[in-house]
């Protein structure tokens, strides 16, 4: 069986276009296959559209968090609560093609255990968003090793490979770097971004920049490496004006001569800096630490409707 764990955050709109067309594509393919909604907190009709179509269908699941833990907690959820053989993770707004996931189910039937789909374009983004995204990946692979360029959450992978991610205890996660991070015979698919079928996106720049650092930090300590890079070349620095100030001092290089204050000053600003970014660097480092360690659940959920055995359904 084929598990689809549809994370949604204020997705009324989108629940019903959502389930009539992912279940109408399985069932032309003759796929079987249940639908696993997570509903991150939404403050909208999202989970009343769930509990009637999960009542209607009884291979339709869904999950409501106590609160809004992010769409990394709805996806990680609904990874834990898939039944299936294989899993794949989908947006609820359908700018991920539905009808790929045939394609990707056939690749694993041949022996591919994770399946990734990869943006061949980023679609109608702002030009500021794609720089921004693009300037993401290319310091995640530089720093982390990770090619996560054209990377998206959708992807379809084998239950082996689910075992794997559902048994990292990390609090602070980041899904698409994950799924990549513990490897398995890995094949890839294109597909372009369609514009949303309703609502709008749910991430600001704002929520981008500070999940684009914790993913970031998260994954790789090069932050606090270039700090002691910067620390050493300052050194070597230091030394060689040490020296000139020196030789200036015994008037090696002619007559002494007197020194304003500009270049101190300026010395003094360039270290202090340093020094600052530096112990916010480590802070960072340390919150996060902090974070982990309270062992804190990723998500709380509130509700669940799933289906019994029998067929009745069990809230």
């Amino acid at each position: 069986m084929l598990s689809v764990v549809i994370p949604a955050y204020n997705e009324g709109e989108n629940i019903n276009i959502a389930s009539d067309t992912i279940s109408r594509i399985f069932e032309s393919a003759g796929i079987e296959f249940e639908l696993v909604f997570s509903d991150d907190g939404s403050r909208d009709n999202t989970w009343e559209f769930i509990s009637k179509r999960a009542a209607a269908d009884s291979r339709i699941r869904g999950l409501r968090f106590s609160r809004n833990f992010g769409k990394e907690a709805a996806i990680f959820a609904g990874l834990e609560k898939a039944q299936g053989d294989c899993v794949v993770v989908i947006d609820c707004d359908l700018q991920h093609p539905p009808e790929l996931m045939v394609e990707m189910y056939e690749r694993w039937k041949n022996g591919a255990e994770v399946v990734e789909a990869r943006k061949s374009s980023r679609g109608r983004e702002s030009p500021i968003y794609k720089t921004f995204a693009k300037t993401f990946y290319k310091l995640m692979k530089s720093s982390s090793g990770l090619n996560l360029d054209g990377a998206s959450d959708y992807k379809l992978m084998d239950r082996k490979v689910i075992d794997a991610i559902n048994g990292m205890k990390e609090r602070l996660t980041f899904f698409r770097a994950l799924s990549a991070w513990v490897g398995f015979k890995t094949e890839v698919v294109e597909f372009e971004v369609r514009p949303r079928e309703h609502g709008t996106t749910k991430w600001s720049f704002r929520k981008l920049f500070k999940f684009a650092l914790s993913s970031v930090t998260g994954f790789t300590s090069f932050p606090m490496h270039l700090m002691t890079v910067s620390g050493i070349i300052f050194a070597v620095l230091s030394l060689v004006m040490g020296v000139q100030t020196v030789l200036k001092f015994f008037g090696v290089f002619g007559e002494p001569a007197a020194e304003g204050f500009s270049t101190v000053i300026l010395l003094l600003l360039i270290i202090g800096s340093l020094l600052m970014l530096g112990l916010g660097i480590i802070g960072y480092y340390l919150s996060k630490i902090y974070e982990e360690i309270k062992f804190r659940p990723r998500y709380i959920i509130n509700e669940e409707i799933s289906i019994k055995k029998e067929g009745s359904v069990n809230p």
